[in-house]
């Protein structure tokens, strides 16, 4: 077992990290970095002088200051011919609460072209939790009304996730979010639940959805195997590296920050020493690692785009 507006500034002439899993090749797609204040709101506990005092997060997932680097991206897989999305993160136009994801205005659409995965090519839509940054690109703007941007595709997410949220009561920011990116999917007949195993629950050839709860009920994390190799998409169990260093630390957003912590640590347990490549939903550049023992901790030893879990 283991949520002002703003537009990113890269372009589309960028090349897509990639990384091969055996047979499976995959991809960061690129939406935004996300503003250097997101990192004190979400990990309220790491402190600049916490994260000064870990000196390998630095200089890519901290700057000189000790404000941490984070971004929001999609992982696109290819497995035998099938082409697998892993989260669609905030979306463009979406109207939210949270200023870092309010009516963006990204290229990430393009971005998904120039990788090889226009949207109508998308077989599969992995939903590792149904959060506003994990989701927007869901659906999309045509004229007053959202659909599914990736018309073609199967949208899987935890039953235990989509149970949770049908249970209680939202707020209304949240409410806004299904409204546009999550019931247009299934009113459209593409949203599929998944009844996900405690020893995981496989959704395609070498792809596992694996429990992830604590920051949310249902969120999974998505396992990779091929040829003997193995990589796994965090979600949000781990939003960024110095939660490896420092596994106690949770997100403000955490819905049961106890069981976010004893996931956290049975993940990062499982992967230390191993040459699972760990693929970080947030993390920026470089992205993946493998994960290693230090200092009563852990720590993510870069693997740079083009490495496989065998490297480093």
């Amino acid at each position: 077992m283991f949520t002002s507006s703003q537009t990113t500034e890269s372009t589309t002439t960028a090349p897509a990290s990639v990384w091969t899993v055996g047979d499976h090749t995959v991809r960061r797609i690129d939406e935004v970095v996300l503003p250097a204040r997101t990192g004190a709101w979400l990990l309220p506990g790491a402190t600049t002088d916490l994260v000064s005092r870990t000196p390998w997060l630095s200089p890519e997932f901290a700057d000189g200051q000790g404000l941490l680097r984070l971004a929001s991206h999609s992982f696109a897989v290819e497995v035998d011919g099938t082409r697998v999305l892993v989260d669609t993160g905030i979306g463009n136009g979406k109207q939210r609460a949270h200023p870092a994801w309010h009516n963006l205005d990204s290229d990430y659409e393009a971005r998904l072209r120039a990788a090889g995965f226009a949207p109508e090519s998308v077989d599969v839509v992995i939903l590792t939790h149904l959060h506003a940054d994990h989701v927007g690109w869901n659906t999309r703007s045509e004229g007053d009304t959202w659909v599914p941007t990736f018309p073609n595709a199967r949208y899987l997410a935890s039953r235990t996730e989509w149970d949770y949220w049908a249970g209680v009561e939202m707020e209304e920011s949240r409410r806004q979010m299904f409204r546009d990116s999550v019931h247009p999917v299934r009113e459209a007949g593409l949203f599929d639940l998944v009844d996900v195993a405690d020893e995981g629950t496989d959704v395609a050839p070498g792809i596992r959805l694996l429990p992830t709860p604590g920051h949310t009920p249902g969120q999974v994390a998505v396992e990779l195997s091929s040829r003997g190799e193995s990589a796994l998409v965090t979600g949000d169990s781990i939003h960024h590296p110095v939660q490896m260093a420092h596994p106690e630390l949770c997100s403000c957003v955490d819905i049961a920050p106890e069981l976010a912590a004893r996931t956290r640590n049975q993940m990062l347990d499982s992967l230390a020493g191993t040459p699972t490549l760990l693929l970080g939903s947030h993390f920026p550049a470089p992205t993946a690692g493998h994960v290693r023992r230090e200092n009563g901790g852990y720590r993510l030893v870069p693997a740079p785009s083009g490495a496989t879990p065998l490297d480093g």
